[in-house]
C-alpha cells in the first residue's frame, strides 16, 4: 500500500484529498498543528480510517518533523502555511518567515526519504498578481506568464513573495517536485471567509428578503469545485508527465461576473432577493482565469462539476453542519 503525506492536512483541501486518496488504496498521514485546521466532526471520521494517522506537530521544529514523521511516504502533499488577507496584513513577516522556514524544514526532510515518488507544493494565482498590476498580462493566465512583483512595503505582497520564493526551492531542491497554483476552488468545509459559503449564509439567513450584497459585481471569476481539484491533484501527483512542472489548478470556464455568482446562490437557497450591487473589493482584481490547456494536456483531466451544482452541493453540507446549528 502506498503512503502519502499531508501537511496542513486538517485544512479544507487535505480532508477532501485524504478522502479521495482513500478511495484510491492509498495510507494516508495528516500532519497538522491545528492553527487553522480543525479538528470537527468531518476530520474525526476521517480519521477513525484504519489507513489514517493524524499527527499533531509543529513543522517548524525539525526535531519533532524526525520524531513523530515516517521515513517510508510514496507522496508528499505540502499545503501547510500561513494564509487568508487577515493574517496576512496584520503580520507580514510571519508569513514571510514561517511560510519559508515550513518548506525548507519539510523540503529537507522530504531528502531523506529514499523512494519519494513526488514533492507536491501548494503554491498561489497570487503569483500573478504583481504581473496583472504592471502588465499587460494574458486571461486566461498560462503558466509561462513571467512574474513581477507588487510593492514590497506592502503588506499583502508578502505572501506572494513566500509562495515565489517556495517555488524556486522546490526547482532547486533536486527532489521530485511539482509545483500548482490554486484558482478559486470552493466546496464543503471551507470555512466562511471565502465568496461562495459567504454569499450563502448571507441568502440562507436572508429571512425577509432584504437583498443580497454583492461586492466587486462586475469582477470575473472561474470556479472549481473541490472534488475535481482533488482529482487534478491526485492525477499530477502520479503522472510522470507532472516531474518538475508547475501547473495551474483550477477551471478556465466559464468565467462569469460576482453578480451572476451571487444570482445562483439566490437560486439555490431558493431566495426571491434581489443582487445589491456593491463597491469593488480594494486590491481585487477586474479579472482572473487559469489557463488550464497545461494541466489538461499533462493529465488528460478537467474540471467536470457545473458551477451550479457544485454550489448547490456546498449549500447542501452547510445549511446541514453550519447554518442549522448557527
Amino acid at each position: 500500500m502506498q503512503k502519502v503525506l499531508i501537511t496542513g492536512g486538517a485544512g479544507f483541501i487535505g480532508l477532501h484529498l485524504t478522502r479521495y486518496l482513500l478511495e484510491k488504496g492509498f495510507a494516508v498521514d495528516l500532519a497538522d498543528n491545528f492553527s487553522r485546521g480543525v479538528n470537527d466532526d468531518e476530520l474525526k471520521k476521517t480519521a477513525n480510517d484504519k489507513n489514517v494517522k493524524l499527527i499533531t506537530v509543529d513543522l517548524m521544529d525539525t526535531g519533532a518533523i524526525s520524531g513523530l514523521l515516517a521515513k517510508d511516504y510514496d507522496y508528499i502533499f505540502h499545503l501547510a502555511a500561513i494564509i487568508g488577507v487577515a493574517n496576512v496584513l496584520k503580520q507580514p513577516y510571519e508569513v514571510l518567515r514561517k511560510n519559508t522556514l515550513l518548506l525548507v524544514n519539510m523540503l529537507e526532510y522530504a531528502k531523506t526519504i529514499g523512494n519519494l515518488k513526488r514533492f507536491m507544493f501548494a503554491s498561489t494565482s497570487e503569483v500573478y498578481a504583481g504581473t496583472l498590476l504592471n502588465f499587460d498580462m494574458k486571461i486566461p493566465t498560462p503558466e509561462t506568464t513571467p512574474l513581477a512583483v507588487t510593492d514590497l512595503k506592502s503588506p499583502r505582497t508578502s505572501y506572494m513573495l513566500s509562495k515565489i520564493y517556495g517555488e524556486a526551492l522546490c526547482n532547486a531542491s533536486g527532489l521530485p517536485v511539482t509545483n500548482f497554483r490554486p484558482h478559486n476552488i470552493y466546496g464543503p468545509r471551507m470555512g466562511l471567509n471565502h465568496v461562495v459559503p459567504e454569499l450563502l449564509k448571507k441568502a440562507c439567513f436572508d429571512k425577509e428578503n432584504k437583498g443580497l450584497e454583492v461586492f466587486s459585481p462586475d469582477h470575473k471569476r472561474t470556479f472549481c469545485y473541490i472534488d475535481d481539484a482533488v482529482k487534478i491533484l491526485y492525477l499530477a501527483a502520479t503522472n510522470d508527465n507532472c516531474l518538475g512542472e508547475t501547473i495551474n489548478l483550477g477551471n478556465q470556464a466559464p468565467e462569469i461576473p460576482m453578480r451572476e455568482v451571487g444570482k445562483i446562490v439566490l437560486a439555490t437557497v431558493g431566495s426571491k432577493a434581489a443582487i445589491i450591487e456593491m463597491q469593488a473589493t480594494e486590491g481585487s482584481p477586474p479579472r482572473r482565469c487559469p489557463d488550464m490547456s497545461k494541466t489538461t494536456s499533462l493529465i488528460g483531466f478537467k474540471a467536470e462539476v457545473p458551477l451550479k451544482d457544485g454550489i448547490s452541493k456546498t449549500f447542501d453540507w452547510y445549511k446541514e453542519n453550519i447554518f442549522s446549528k448557527e
